[in-house]
């Protein structure tokens, strides 16, 4: 065995062993042992509503028993406990709280501001007993998710650690969690990164989104997503809060070209990915980015048509 890979095993190893350690903390804060088969906590998108029964009801019509959470970080205390009353007697899970924006812009300005949204999205979080609050790291470059040369640095990593640590601290929360979306272009990119990021954040509170689509970036991903997919749930496995259901379709262009597309028409292993899910307890699925109801509809009829059959 030559140097190069006796390294590489050692890192290997040194994932798995921090995987495990990690996974097995987040099993014991929550209760134990894995649930044999969870139900299926599938929600999306229902449009605004007028008072918490209206929105209950609307995710009672379209079938959804997890939701995303209806309310600014600027709802007072009031309204905030009456959504959530309304979800507890419905039998409603609020999946998560989005806090999309880019605290590694490089612009002093827009760096504050989604610094300050992070953190009181993950306020609201706590306070309405989300699953999770959720965010990208955020990129280096001028489109806050996009790509850029800094974004897979040392450096950038540092800044990723430093920040979620002042946004975790300065909140405290004792019901939620802060999470981080995997991006192809940006860390964690990769059960490794992820792992390795949440071990050198070093907070309770910090803990996993899942949207595998978002890490299938090149033909070896694509062609085995049922493979990804396993490794993602026994590497990060109790440490997920929520995920995102989407699926994926590469086309046949010069370079490799890949889309976000509608579940049930792209190649991402459904089956794999609701088996897994079942393995975890209540831990929602969250359909997005879909242009209309209808389209949700069909969505939602796909996943739970892949679901009936497990």
């Amino acid at each position: 065995m030559n140097d190069i890979q006796e390294s590489m095993n050692r890192r290997v190893f040194s994932q798995t062993l921090i995987g495990a350690s990690l996974a097995g903390a987040f099993a014991m804060k929550a209760g134990g042992a894995e649930a044999a088969s969870s139900t299926l906590l599938l929600g999306g998108p229902v449009g605004g509503s007028k008072d918490p029964a209206d929105w209950t009801a609307k995710h009672k019509e379209l079938g959804y028993r997890a939701a995303y959470c209806p309310l600014q970080p600027s709802a007072d205390d009031a309204t905030v406990r009456a959504y959530e009353a309304a979800a507890q007697k419905a039998g409603l899970v609020i999946a998560e709280v989005g806090a999309w924006s880019n605290p590694m812009s490089a612009d002093e300005g827009q760096r504050k501001a989604a610094l300050e949204k992070c953190q009181t999205s993950l306020d609201l979080a706590d306070r309405i007993g989300a699953r999770c609050c959720v965010n990208i790291t955020g990129s280096r470059g001028a489109n806050w998710a996009g790509p850029d040369a800094k974004n897979l640095t040392d450096e950038t990593f540092d800044m990723i650690v430093e920040t979620t640590r002042s946004i975790i601290d300065a909140v405290k929360p004792t019901r939620s969690f802060y999470t981080l979306e995997m991006m192809q272009w940006a860390y964690p990119d990769s059960v490794d990164s992820y792992l390795q990021l949440i071990r050198a954040i070093d907070r309770e509170r910090v803990a996993v989104h899942l949207d595998p689509v978002n890490i299938v970036n090149c033909p070896e991903r694509y062609y085995n997503t049922g493979a990804l997919i396993r490794d993602c749930f026994k590497r990060l496995g109790p440490m997920i809060r929520s995920c995102h259901g989407k699926d994926v379709i590469m086309t046949e262009e010069p370079l490799v070209h890949l889309s976000e597309i509608r579940p049930g028409l792209g190649n991402l292993d459904y089956t794999v990915f609701l088996k897994e899910l079942r393995k975890l307890p209540d831990v929602p699925l969250m359909l997005e980015h879909l242009p209309n109801q209808e389209e949700y509809k069909q969505a939602a009829d796909y996943v739970r048509s892949v679901d009936a059959k497990i």
